[in-house]
């Protein structure tokens, strides 16, 4: 145990160490990550001026995930299974577009071998025996390593699962904005000015590619890429080709949104018959159990009290 605790204060020691001079050397982004960032497109939320303290741990945040950016263009990029285009997508997906590849790694690495070490130590103070803690040390390895992957997933599927949801009112916004005379930029521009939530961060996103110069269908075709969901899918489709063949828009529009809403029906009633299933385990563990005992304990006691 002694030699644990010692493994683990080195280890502890050499992470604070490297994490200072990396504080000090650094006085703001390195250029190989802003070069890193280019690729990264996006845009940053208004950021208020706030007080000492909240300057103080953005400071501190800032400094943590330098260390872990830098982390993972060392270590973490060379044992992840995943590749740096395929983890750039999955974040962009997620609308985490100030994250790079290469601070996920670090992260990555950092809990993998953060949370074993702080297992090691807890375990050392309360003698655990051996068995229990290799295998708390290889478990806590692995859910470390795919902590960072699975929180990106799961905010992933939530973004994709809002815009799908969001996606029947911003066409229902088009066809009015259209059919009063406007053109469809300035429709998208005016639906991401009312809408809120991932889809108007989609939609500011297209909006800023048509001004750097892109054409609608390009800028249509990243925001499929970037949010591939059915609805969206549908819904570049029909645009990009009405654009093509010179279809008239609000009509396209209007038919996208009678589509739209049954998806949507059809996704309630959906839902709606999955919640018996998922009832049923609630039903189960906590509902049943109670009932019986409230039932059936006071006949158990009358019949233990005839059987004496």
């Amino acid at each position: 145990m002694l030699i644990i605790l010692a493994i683990t204060a080195i280890v502890l020691l050499g992470a604070a160490v490297t994490l200072l001079v990396r504080g000090l050397t650094s006085g703001g982004v390195t250029s190989s990550e802003t070069v890193s960032q280019i690729g990264a497109y996006g845009f940053r939320g208004s950021i208020s001026a706030g007080s000492e303290d909240g300057a103080e741990k953005r400071s501190f945040r800032r400094s943590f995930d330098q260390f872990a950016g830098w982390l993972g263009a060392t270590v973490g990029q060379r044992v992840s299974r995943l590749g740096e285009r395929e983890l750039r997508e999955r974040l962009i997906a997620a609308g985490m577009y100030t994250s790079s590849p290469g601070r996920i790694f670090g992260y990555q690495f950092i809990l993998g071998v953060g949370l074993p070490v702080l297992w090691l130590w807890l375990a050392a103070l309360a003698g655990i025996n051996t068995l229990l803690l290799i295998g708390g040390t290889v478990i806590l390895a692995l859910c470390g390593w795919i902590l960072p992957l699975a929180y990106i997933d799961y905010t992933r599927r939530k973004r994709l699962e809002r815009i799908e949801y969001d996606l029947p009112d911003l066409i229902d916004l088009l066809v009015v904005t259209v059919e009063a005379g406007l053109s469809l930029t300035a429709a998208f521009r005016m639906s991401a000015a009312r809408l809120t939530g991932p889809l108007a961060q989609e939609l500011r996103l297209t909006l800023q590619e048509q001004s750097m110069g892109l054409t609608l269908t390009e800028s249509l075709r990243h925001l499929l890429e970037r949010a591939d969901t059915p609805g969206v899918r549908s819904f570049v489709r029909a645009m990009t080709q009405g654009e093509q063949l010179g279809v008239s828009t609000g009509q396209i529009l209007r038919t996208l949104a009678d589509e739209m809403r049954k998806r949507r029906k059809a996704a309630a009633e959906e839902r709606a018959q999955k919640a018996p299933i998922k009832m049923l385990f609630p039903l189960l563990i906590f509902i049943f159990p109670s009932m019986f005992v409230i039932i059936l304990l006071p006949a158990i006691l009358r019949i233990s009290d005839a059987l004496n």
